[in-house]
């Protein structure tokens, strides 16, 4: 079914419901509120939680449905239309969809993982809480592992994504969300079968109002807006593809209906669990990631058990993301009048842009890690050439600092010249200002102090010299480029990679293969920076 300017709808009024549940439905409420209800004393926080999403939820969703339908457009498009002064409202949705998209693509990568893990019983290999802890440590701490795994994601998303509305997200969601409910009342089942359950159960449903703070309130209010996904476009957004006779008050009940059972039922799979083994249930976020994995390791079928939860989060993650992405992508489609395959594209792509900055900026930090972790004879056997002193002073913290402010105010002001002068008079005057200063130098050294100038002994500076000067051209024609300028922070800061490089090179020393992969982390960050040219 399209509008009469073409614009597809969702099928019917099941189609309705399980679209936006799929949206509101997902990490937020398996993953997140198991442990900010356990961080907040249980059955008190589950009361004010309901409260919330009652009073405060329920009607905003109502309202970003009756502003979603009556458009059918995008997020921005909807409140323009509403009135041009709101459509701020709708670009805060399409940067918040961003940012939190990313931050889901690292948990649902973290799910994935654990997913494989538990399907192969690598999680089985371990028996204490510190074995499980340094698992996870070693995980997110690895430079390529979590990353293939944020791409397997990102790439599952765009295309759902991509193949539209009702090919994409509507089949998705009515495949995925009986999934996700057929996967948590077997979990459920399962959790009130064992020993010492119910005081789980009683942590969780039993309220106890003395725990209750201003903080527990504010927190269950933020959980009630993250969990139903209102105030950054998901509902108006997928509201804008509703039939014109779907009830919205209906809808939205329904949604919220399913959405704090899917919460609840989260709590009723894991509370009884963590209960049974008498672990503290305010673990945090590593309640799922390191706890858990160590509960199912001591029940029979573990593997089962493991793998069918982790794959419960693999769908939850997924029906997050894919509303993320179809925020973002209907604003790009609608507003930039792109194809719908290009906004797709365009939203992926900038997803890993990004991964390629983290890439840059992990090896460069890894390089760091590295040396810090050195043998001691080994790294200092490697400074015997440096001034020690120099490096244990305060002057090796000041300087740095002193160079990186000074460093970001002469950015700013070649931001400010190359308003005024084309790439080719700013590195003319860039050179000018260089050789007025060796000229000087010069000048100060041979009639000033009288030193001997030794042309052999000076080559490796004219090598350095020329170096230099090659650096600071290409240096003025990339942040001359206004439409690639971002890249160019990243890729300079790499510098040190190129030191770490020339000194094995020129200077013999040896390398760890811990320093090759960081330096291989840098150059794979700089070439996707490169091949995506965004």
């Amino acid at each position: 079914m399209h509008h009469s300017h073409g614009r597809a709808t969702l099928g019917g009024k099941l189609s309705a419901v399980l679209v936006a549940a799929g949206s509101s439905v997902g990490l937020g409420n398996i993953w997140r509120f198991p442990y900010v209800a356990g961080d907040n004393g249980g059955g008190a926080f589950l009361v004010i939680y309901i409260l919330c999403v009652l009073l405060l939820g329920l009607p905003i969703m109502v309202a970003e449905f009756s502003v979603g339908r009556a458009s059918h457009r995008n997020a921005v498009g909807a409140y323009r239309a509403l009135a041009p002064k709101w459509s701020f409202l709708g670009y805060n949705g399409v940067v918040a969809a961003f940012l939190i998209l990313g931050f889901y693509f690292v948990v649902s990568g973290w799910t994935a993982e654990y997913m494989v893990h538990s399907v192969t019983g690598s999680l089985a290999r371990y028996t204490t809480a510190d074995e499980y802890k340094s698992v996870f440590e070693n995980f997110i701490q690895n430079p390529w592992r979590p990353v293939l795994y944020t791409a397997l994601f990102v790439l599952a998303t765009h295309f759902v994504i991509a193949m539209g509305v009702q090919k994409g997200i509507e089949r998705s969601a009515k495949v995925l969300m009986p999934l996700l409910f057929v996967i948590l009342i077997a979990l459920s089942i399962h959790s009130l079968l064992m020993p010492g359950g119910e005081e789980g159960l009683r942590f969780l449903f039993r309220p106890d109002f003395s725990k209750v703070t201003p903080s527990t309130v504010l927190v269950a209010l933020g959980q009630a807006f993250f969990s139903l996904s209102i105030g950054i476009g998901t509902m108006v957004t997928y509201a804008s593809y509703f039939n014109p006779d779907t009830n919205l008050r209906h809808t939205a009940l329904n949604v919220t209906i399913l959405d704090t059972l899917v919460a609840v039922l989260a709590g009723v799979v894991i509370f009884p669990a963590v209960f049974s083994v008498g672990i503290e249930p305010s673990s945090g976020p590593s309640l799922v990631f390191i706890t858990l994995p160590g509960i199912f390791n001591s029940m029979p079928l573990s593997m089962v058990w493991s793998s069918v939860f982790f794959l419960l989060l693999v769908v939850a993650a997924l029906t997050s993301t894919i509303s993320l992405h179809e925020v973002i992508t209907a604003y790009m489609h609608e507003e930039w009048h792109m194809s719908r395959r290009a906004a797709a594209w365009s939203t992926t792509g900038a997803c890993m842009a990004l991964a390629a900055v983290a890439l840059v900026c992990l090896g460069v930090i890894g390089l760091g890690v590295v040396e810090s972790r050195e043998d001691d004879e080994l790294r200092r056997a490697r400074q015997a050439a440096s001034n020690y002193r120099y490096a244990k002073s305060w002057l090796a913290l000041a300087l740095p600092v002193a160079y990186c402010l000074l460093d970001a105010a002469g950015t700013f002001a070649d931001s400010l010249v190359l308003r005024s002068l084309d790439p080719d008079s700013a590195n003319c005057a860039y050179e000018l200002t260089f050789l007025f200063a060796a000229v000087v130098s010069f000048v100060y050294v041979k009639f000033f102090r009288h030193d001997r100038f030794l042309p052999k002994r000076e080559a490796p500076k004219y090598i350095g010299a020329l170096f230099e000067t090659a650096g600071q051209f290409a240096y003025i024609y990339a942040i001359a480029d206004e439409d690639h300028v971002m890249y160019a922070a990243p890729i300079i800061a790499a510098y040190c990679a190129a030191s770490v490089l020339w000194s094995r090179i020129f200077l013999r020393e040896k390398l760890s293969w811990r320093h090759y992969l960081m330096l291989v982390l840098i150059v794979i960050g700089i070439v996707l920076l490169g091949i995506l040219d965004l």
